[in-house]
């Protein structure tokens, strides 16, 4: 079991989210409880990637087309700080 650990804001981002997209971090999290971040590569829609430039060291899952949840694995704890779910501007 993986703990996840998220940052206070979280909790105002989350509210104004659509509410697929708290679906999709809801089912994100389970996940990642249950079997960490290798789960999350079995699963193709959330697309986990590593993060490049000033966010090196952080990963992105995909949660919706613009929504992105991004992250930090510090051992065995999966650290959702520095946290943002935020739609992409294109």
């Amino acid at each position: 079991m993986w703990d996840v650990f998220e940052k206070k804001s979280i909790q105002k981002v989350i509210k104004k989210a659509p509410n697929e997209v708290i679906d999709s971090y809801e089912a994100w999290k389970r996940i990642v409880e249950i079997s960490g971040p290798q789960g999350l590569k079995n699963i193709r829609g959330f697309r986990d990637e590593a993060l490049k430039g000033e966010w090196k060291r952080y990963r992105s899952s995909r949660l919706g087309i613009q929504w992105r949840v991004i992250y930090k694995i510090n051992g065995e704890v999966l650290e959702v700080y520095d946290f943002e779910i935020t739609p992409h501007k294109y």
